[in-house]
């Protein structure tokens, strides 16, 4: 699926490496932590499945993925990571993200929301948080649905699918093929 989430994302005019370059700058975590890059590309692929069968903004799942833990500090607690990240959003608006109001609105609210809320009536923030709590395998957490939004995310073959991936810590091939991203050195050559 590394492969069709890279496609994907390019066919919806998303370019991510530049976003994920200016995330790194000040990343204060390392690359490879359960919050780090790999997470963010799972965390990106889970999207854009559910987004094929929830019909969410897929622009606003991708841009989800590399920014709603992009502002954490440390790796166990942190209750304004979310709130962080979508101010982060907000300043790569204009510049790096290019969104109008309405799916501004929705990106904002999905970061600021994504630890703390357990549902949203709008489907694309649903799907968001979906995507990422699918991935809690990788800190040895089994998502339950009733911790789920989306039908499509509370399917036990959704739920055995994603956490396979989020327990075996699976770094899609993306991330150093497509991103340029080497979990122990960062950025290989120019974006």
């Amino acid at each position: 699926m590394g492969v069709l989430a890279h496609e994907t994302s390019r066919k919806e005019g998303m370019n991510l490496k530049p976003i994920l370059q200016s995330i790194l700058e000040d990343y204060a975590l390392p690359l490879g932590g359960d919050h780090g890059v790999a997470h963010w590309a799972r965390v990106l692929e889970n999207g854009l499945k559910l987004a094929d069968a929830t019909g969410a903004n897929v622009k606003v799942v991708s841009l989800f993925a590399v920014l709603h833990d992009s502002r954490r500090i440390n790796e166990v607690t942190d209750p304004e990571h979310g709130t962080r990240a979508a101010e982060f959003a907000a300043e790569l608006r204009g510049s790096l993200l290019d969104l109008d109001d309405h799916d501004f609105r929705l990106l904002y609210r999905a970061c600021e929301g994504h630890t703390h809320e357990r549902n949203h009536p709008d489907v694309t923030i649903q799907t968001c948080w979906d995507s990422d709590r699918l991935d809690l395998g990788r800190v040895g957490i089994m998502p339950h649905p009733s911790r789920l939004c989306t039908e499509f995310a509370k399917r036990p073959e959704t739920i055995k699918w994603a956490d396979g991936r989020a327990s075996f810590g699976v770094v899609p091939t993306f991330v150093l093929d497509e991103w340029g991203i080497d979990l122990e050195r960062g950025f290989r050559g120019e974006c």
